[in-house]
């Protein structure tokens, strides 16, 4: 589990920077201004919870993978996909119920930190 974690955490920590450079490079002529800063608020949370899974990983790998922790790994990848997801969606398109799905990757991130607390206070 921890390696999982620890390698898909690097992926899609690659695959921010790169999320970044497009819209800083590719899309600053295409995206009306606020467009961009929805683009820039999904790069944000995908950066720092791909960090997040890593450090899931590395807690995965020295204190063993209990339940609480593959959860909030699993949350922690949802909410990217849900939270960062739908911003990169409705920042391209500008459909506007996709707003409506990133709280739910929000909630999932709040979930996985919180989960992870507690594994952590579990542990003796």
């Amino acid at each position: 589990m921890a390696k999982f974690l620890i390698s898909t955490g690097a992926f899609i920590a690659a695959l921010g920077i790169a999320f970044g450079a497009f819209g800083a490079h590719g899309l600053r002529t295409k995206l009306e201004p606020r467009m961009l800063e929805v683009w820039q608020t999904g790069v944000e949370y995908h950066m720092y919870h791909a960090l997040g899974l890593i450090l899931i990983g590395m807690i995965s790998h020295w204190l063993g993978s209990s339940a609480l922790i593959k959860w909030s790994g699993g949350l922690m990848l949802a909410g990217i996909l849900l939270f960062s997801g739908s911003l990169y969606v409705l920042a391209l398109t500008g459909t506007g119920w996709l707003g409506a799905i990133a709280p739910l990757g929000g909630s999932s991130f709040i979930i996985a930190w919180i989960l992870l607390a507690v594994a952590l206070l579990r542990t003796s």
